[in-house]
């Protein structure tokens, strides 16, 4: 790793090799369904604490300060406990001679590239068998809006936005922040990022109780947002019609108009690589955003798009491969 103190010098493999097939293991197996028949994958369980935590800390008639202290001393205590136990089985494990196998698995775990993959497939394939109304069944496993309320473009839209974000959360962050801390920064990351998703949100609830975690998932994702935007723009170059140098432009442009500081960067490279326009207005269950669009094409996205989406995808995740190999390759040269 790139700060070694973190990570034990009596490791059976490189932690790069560890990574390197943690990649290919989920590429191959995804979340392992079969491993966790009748259990809750590792995830599931820092989201059911934080579902208990949530009424009982951020109770409406608190005050704003007292629900941002709160907050706060949720996020550091569940960050720095994954952190924690990260290091603590990182220990346990370097000893063994069976230790890097379960890391491997680990890893595997908290990387997403097959899962998100199989879930906006899911969505064409709804399309291909129901037509919208399956294609609207699939996609809200996907995205917060109100399925009722996309048309077919709408849903190709939520998809390849869903691609483009989640590829950056959920597949380049983690990598990026396992290189940079080992497995308790891939922990530490994956409670910051799962945090965010529950009670990061920019409402009366959850703007004082989930600022803290929200601000951490800011600053987690700041450098693999970028990172990942560039992936998918060299993606381009190889996809059928993929436009790299406008995905390269469509980024310079329009990744500020997100309302998030660093989706944007993703979601505008893959809107200027397929020439869409992607974000714009949507609408949520219990309100609606009316946000500029990303990117200068069509907003009326098809399953054609969305195919070429996941084309795009897939090389990404290829070229984000490549960059560790070829990371691990150059350390190792260094070192050596």
């Amino acid at each position: 790793m790139l700060l070694p103190l973190l990570h034990p010098a009596a490791s059976a493999i490189d932690p790069f090799l560890v990574l390197i097939l943690a990649l290919g293991v989920d590429a191959l197996f995804g979340e392992m369904g079969p491993l966790f028949a009748g259990r809750r994958h590792p995830v599931a369980w820092l989201g059911g604490l934080i579902e208990w935590a949530d009424p009982r800390l951020n109770r409406p008639d608190r005050g704003r300060g007292a629900r941002l202290v709160r907050g706060a001393l949720m996020t550091g205590v569940m960050v720095g406990g994954a952190f924690g136990l990260g290091f603590l089985i990182d220990r346990l494990l370097a000893p063994a001679p069976w230790g890097w196998g379960v890391e491997v698995v680990l890893v595997s775990l908290l990387i997403a590239q097959r899962g998100l993959h199989d879930h906006v497939r899911a969505v064409l394939v709804g399309f291909a068998e129901e037509g919208l109304p399956g294609a609207r069944g699939a996609i809200r496993h996907l995205v917060g809006r109100d399925p009722a309320r996309l048309d077919e473009h709408g849903v190709c839209r939520a998809g390849l936005e869903s691609l483009a974000e989640n590829f950056s959360d959920g597949v380049v962050a983690p990598v990026f922040w396992y290189v940079v801390l080992g497995l308790p920064g891939i922990m530490a990351y994956k409670a910051i990022n799962t945090l965010d998703s529950m009670i990061g949100h920019r409402n009366e609830a959850y703007e004082a109780f989930g600022k803290l975690a929200a601000r951490l998932d800011d600053a987690a994702n700041f450098l693999p947002a970028r990172l990942a935007g560039l992936i998918l723009a060299t993606a381009a170059l190889f996809t059928p019609g993929g436009r790299p140098l406008a995905a390269l432009g469509t980024m310079a442009r329009d990744a500020a108009k997100h309302r998030s500081v660093n989706a944007g960067w993703p979601e505008a490279a893959l809107a200027g690589a397929l020439d869409l326009a992607l974000a714009g207005p949507r609408h949520y269950r219990d309100y609606s955003v009316q946000d500029p669009w990303i990117g200068s094409g069509r907003a009326r996205a098809t399953p054609a798009d969305m195919r070429r989406g996941l084309h795009l995808f897939r090389i990404a995740c290829l070229i984000h491969l490549g960059l560790v190999v070829a990371l691990w390759l150059g350390l190792a040269a260094l070192a050596g």
